[in-house]
């Protein structure tokens, strides 16, 4: 387990930071700014838990999901490396398998879309459509990395699915898409 006893060290000061296997790194390292978007998206979800408190199931499947972003943020913290001395923590398939079951569980009690949806509807929905665009960002950012060092292929599968995820729970929350903002292309011309 984790044992903080010192929230600032001063090792920071300078504009570095360690990752996972003690390398250290500039703080706008493509590898920070992925995890660092992670904890972002976990952030907005923490908002998004304050609507969704009196249903327990959703707020059961969210605080999961916050769960499972603070393992990928251990992830991409650890440098992928041959034989590492002692094993990290890494994204597992069957979290990405999860997350497509509460999809299809969800999407199969909605209606399905005849236009694209605007955030809103209900606050709920407003911030998981919040926690989509982020988590959106990381894989932006997650994807450049992997094309400049290894990042784990379920790692890369979990951020892709959880945008998913959080935009057909942002249907469900929103009375199983009937308080939906549908977009209307040309509204405004």
């Amino acid at each position: 387990m984790v044992q903080l006893t010192r929230i600032y060290t001063r090792g920071g000061d300078k504009g570095q930071t360690s990752l996972g296997d003690g390398k250290r790194v500039a703080k706008h390292d493509l590898r920070v700014a992925s995890y660092g978007t992670v904890d972002e998206a976990n952030s907005v979800i923490g908002l998004a838990r304050l609507s969704t408190a009196d249903d327990p199931g959703i707020d059961a499947m969210l605080s999961r999901i916050q769960n499972d972003l603070f393992d990928l943020g251990a992830d991409l913290c650890t440098p992928e490396q041959e034989n590492p001395p002692y094993p990290p923590l890494r994204i597992a398939d069957a979290q990405v398998e999860r997350l497509e079951r509460e999809i299809d569980a969800m999407n199969a009690e909605l209606s399905p879309l005849k236009s694209f949806v605007l955030p809103g509807g209900t606050p709920a929905a407003a911030h998981l459509h919040l926690a989509r665009t982020v988590a959106r960002r990381a894989e932006r950012l997650m994807t450049e990395l992997a094309e400049h060092e290894p990042v784990g292929g379920p790692a890369l599968r979990f951020i892709n699915r959880l945008s998913d995820h959080l935009f057909v729970l942002s249907r469900y929350v929103n009375d199983k898409g009937a308080l939906d903002v549908l977009w209307v292309p040309g509204a405004n011309r």
